[in-house]
C-alpha cells in the first residue's frame, strides 16, 4: 500500500541534503518546481539523465503554474499521467528504494502530500553497438554490447520478439547497488536454474561488484582458484539470442559489455558465430580445426620434449623433428623462458598503444628471437614449438579457456621433465579427472563426452545443417527440448 513518505517537501529536500551534503557534489541535482499549482521538488543525477527532456520537463509544469488549478482540487494522478504519459512513472513507498532509484538516473519526485515518484528519463553515457573485438565475424551483424544494460537488453529483445521473454531485474552490493538482469524465455529455461541464480543473488553481501560480470561468476559459482571459466561471456547479441532459444540463461550486468551465458560446458567455449555464418561443411571443417587446436595447445609442447629427449620412442621417419643440437641452455629451461617471453609479449601487446603494438611485436618476434638463436639461448625447434603452440592457443574463441590451457600445459611440460613418459601421461589424465570432476550448477563440463551421450557429441562435433531439426541441449534441463 502507497503512503505518504514526507509531510512536506522541505523534510524531503532536508532528507536529500542530509544523505547527499548540501552543495557537497556538483551532480547531485535538486529544484523546486511546479506540477500545475502544485509545488513540487526535482531530484535527479547530472550526467545520468537526458538533460535535454528534464529541461523540457521543468519548462513544461514551470509554465502551467497560471491555468488556474488549485491544490485543493488537485489530482495527483491525473497530473502524473498528463504531464509524463510517454515515460515509465513509479511511486515508492520506501525511501531507500526512491534513493536507489535515482541514484541509476531516474528523476525523483515530491510532490506537496509528500509522495514520492521517478519518471524514467535515464541517458546513461556510452558508446554505440560496434562489433566486438574478440568475436568478429566475415558475414553477419556488426552490433555487439555496450556499457548500457537498457541497450543490451534491446539488442536481444530486437532479435527475440517472443512475449515469454524475461528480463528480470535486480540491484545487487552495498554501495554500487550495480543493475543486473536475468534474462530467459519463460518457458524454454529451466526454473530451476532460474531459481539457482536468484537466490545466489539475494546472498550477495559485498560494498560493490566494480569488476562487474567476471566479480559475479566469482560471487554466483564460488569460482575459488579454479583456472577454467564456469560461464561463457560473449559480446555479441545474436551469439546470445540463439543461447536464449536453447534454454539457456543471460546475466546482464549494468557497465559491462559482455553478457554472461549459463549453463555451459567446456564445448561452448570452443564455438564460434563463425561457424554458423558458413555453409555446415565449411563450419564443420572449422569447428574440428578449432578442436584440434585445442588438444594440441595442451600436448603439443610436452610432447616434443618427450620426444627430443628420448629418442629411443622416436620413429626413423620423424626424426626432423628433433633437435639437430640441444645448446648450452637446458631444453626445459629454454622451453619454460620461450614459453614465458611469449607471455610477457602479449601482456606487453595489451598494455601499447594500438599503433605501436603491431612494430612492438614484430620487433620482439624477429629480433629477439632471433638474436636468442644467434647467441645460443634457444635452438631453432625451441622458437618454431613454443610459436606454434602459442598460435594455437591464440586460435580459442574462449580468452578464458585458453588462458587456462596455457596453464595446463605448464603443468603437464613440468610432470614430463620431472617423470618423463610417465609423468606425461599422468599429468594429462589428471587434467582430464580434474576437467571431469568439474560441474557448475551441477552440468557436467565435460558432457556430452563424460558422461557419454553419443547423439548429443555428434552434434557438437558436426555443424549440422539449421533445418535438421535439433534438440535443445540436455544440460538445459529444457521443459520443452523439441524446437519448433
Amino acid at each position: 500500500m502507497n503512503h505518504s513518505l514526507f509531510n512536506t517537501i522541505e523534510e524531503a529536500e532536508g532528507f536529500v541534503k542530509s544523505k547527499f551534503g548540501d552543495g557537497e557534489s556538483y551532480d547531485v541535482g535538486l529544484k523546486r518546481g511546479h506540477i500545475w499549482s502544485m509545488p513540487t521538488l526535482f531530484f535527479y543525477m547530472n550526467g545520468l539523465i537526458d538533460s535535454t527532456i528534464l529541461t523540457q520537463i521543468l519548462t513544461l509544469t514551470q509554465g502551467n503554474v497560471s491555468q488556474g488549478k488549485n491544490a485543493s482540487t488537485f489530482d495527483e494522478a491525473e497530473a502524473m499521467n498528463t504531464y509524463f504519459p510517454y515515460f515509465s512513472v513509479t511511486i515508492y513507498d520506501s525511501k531507500d528504494a526512491w534513493i536507489s532509484a535515482v541514484l541509476g538516473g531516474q528523476l525523483g519526485i515530491v510532490t506537496l502530500s509528500g509522495y514520492t515518484y521517478t519518471v524514467d528519463v535515464r541517458s546513461y553515457a556510452g558508446r554505440q553497438p560496434e562489433e566486438p573485438d574478440n568475436e568478429k565475424v566475415i558475414r553477419g551483424s556488426r552490433d555487439g554490447f555496450t556499457e548500457n544494460i537498457i541497450m543490451n537488453t534491446s539488442l536481444i529483445r530486437r532479435r527475440i520478439r517472443d512475449v515469454d521473454l524475461r528480463f528480470e531485474l535486480t540491484q545487487i552490493s552495498e554501495r554500487g547497488k550495480t543493475d543486473i538482469a536475468i534474462g530467459f524465455i519463460k518457458g524454454l529455461a529451466n526454473e530451476g536454474h532460474i531459481n539457482y541464480l536468484r537466490e545466489r543473488l539475494k546472498k550477495i553481501k559485498h560494498d560493490g561488484l566494480t569488476m562487474t560480470d567476471k566479480s559475479l561468476e566469482e560471487w554466483l559459482f564460488k569460482q575459488k582458484f579454479h583456472p577454467v571459466p564456469f560461464v561463457r561471456y560473449t559480446e555479441r547479441a545474436d551469439t546470445c539470442a540463439a543461447h536464449l532459444l536453447e534454454g539457456h540463461i543471460a546475466i546482464i550486468v549494468d557497465t559491462s559489455p559482455s553478457v554472461i551465458l549459463v549453463p555451459t560446458t567446456i564445448f561452448h567455449h570452443l564455438q564460434h558465430a563463425e561457424e554458423h555464418r558458413q555453409a555446415p561443411l565449411i563450419g564443420t571443417f572449422v569447428r574440428l580445426m578449432r578442436f584440434a587446436g585445442f588438444s594440441l595447445s595442451l600436448m603439443l609442447l610436452p610432447f616434443w620434449y618427450l620426444l627430443a629427449t628420448e629418442a629411443q620412442h622416436l620413429p626413423k621417419f620423424l626424426k626432423f623433428i628433433g633437435p639437430k643440437e640441444l645448446g648450452e641452455v637446458p631444453l626445459f629451461l629454454q622451453l619454460f623462458i620461450a614459453d614465458i617471453g611469449l607471455e610477457y609479449l602479449r601482456l606487453a601487446a595489451i598494455h601499447t598503444p594500438t599503433p605501436l603494438s603491431t612494430a612492438m611485436g614484430l620487433v620482439a618476434a624477429i629480433v629477439i628471437g632471433q638474436i636468442a638463436i644467434d647467441v645460443g639461448l634457444f635452438i631453432p625447434e625451441v622458437v618454431l614449438y613454443t610459436a606454434v603452440s602459442s598460435i594455437l592457443t591464440f586460435a580459442l574463441p574462449s580468452y578464458e579457456l585458453s588462458v587456462a590451457a596455457k596453464l595446463f600445459r605448464n603443468v603437464v611440460l613440468f610432470a614430463t621433465v620431472a617423470f618423463g613418459t610417465n609423468g606425461f601421461f599422468i599429468a594429462l589424465l589428471f587434467t582430464f579427472m580434474y576437467l571431469v570432476s568439474i560441474k557448475p550448477m551441477g552440468v557436467p563440463y565435460l558432457w556430452p563426452l563424460v558422461p557419454f551421450f553419443p547423439k548429443a557429441l555428434a552434434r557438437i562435433i558436426v555443424r549440422f545443417p539449421s533445418s535438421n531439426g535439433a534438440l535443445r541441449p540436455f544440460i538445459t534441463h529444457s521443459p520443452h527440448r523439441k524446437r519448433s
